[in-house]
């Protein structure tokens, strides 16, 4: 996408945005647009949820892990969990949190101030970003009365992007996280949780970014969705 564009979008948001907490959000974005994406402060984020929908379901995990100077600071690595209303039901088969996982856990108004803190002055990165960034952004629509904008690399289309110039068709499957790691090398992590998957998701761009010469000439703008 081009940088002018989402410089000029992201500046249209902050002037027409009511609530200071966003205003100040986009404000960090805007500057990151045209960096290198290997110099470029980034935020890898997985989340888990009860279903599909982000109108029915619910978050029950987030997971962030900070890309720096091209790097994955561990110690920087953060999850929550977050209470949801009602039971995780049939869900846990999919993501292993029970309900007594959720007796300490935040409530959905923590979470999602805690993410926008977290992310501020970052850009998001998210294997299949816009499952993930409705939810955040239903959520964050509930809570503050106010739409956000989620500006993301989304390292499944990078991916789709690159097999497609290889490739007329694509197999079944040959998109998710662990299939797309697998092509360059990275190692197959068992648990599946917010947290191991946001860090898949940065390691997996990370090796993206070297099979693309590096990325000294490739801006946070040119990898965005």
């Amino acid at each position: 996408m081009e940088a002018w564009l989402i410089n000029a979008t992201l500046k249209w948001r902050t002037l027409k945005c009511n609530h200071s907490l966003f205003k100040d959000y986009y404000q960090s974005l805007i500057p990151l647009m045209r960096l290198p994406v290997t110099q470029a402060p980034l935020m890898a984020m997985d989340l888990e949820m009860t279903g599909l929908d982000p109108l029915k379901d619910q978050i029950l995990s987030i997971g962030l892990v900070p890309i720096v100077n091209g790097v994955i600071p561990l110690d920087g690595a953060q999850q929550k969990l977050v209470q949801i209303r009602g039971s995780v039901g049939q869900s846990a088969t999919i993501h292993g949190i029970l309900d007594n996982h959720l007796a300490e856990a935040v409530t959905i108004e923590e979470a999602m101030a805690w993410f926008v803190a977290q992310t501020r002055g970052h850009v998001l990165v998210a294997h299949h970003s816009p499952l993930d960034c409705r939810f955040l952004q239903q959520d964050i629509l509930s809570i503050y009365r106010q739409a956000i904008v989620l500006p993301a690399i989304d390292t499944l289309v990078l991916e789709k992007n690159r097999l497609l110039r290889e490739h007329s068709v694509l197999k079944e499957g040959s998109l998710r996280l662990g299939a797309c790691r697998e092509r360059y090398g990275l190692p197959i992590y068992g648990a599946h949780s917010a947290l191991t998957d946001a860090l898949a998701c940065a390691e997996l761009l990370l090796a993206q970014v070297a099979a693309m010469g590096g990325g000294a000439d490739i801006s946070v703008a040119d990898l965005l969705s």
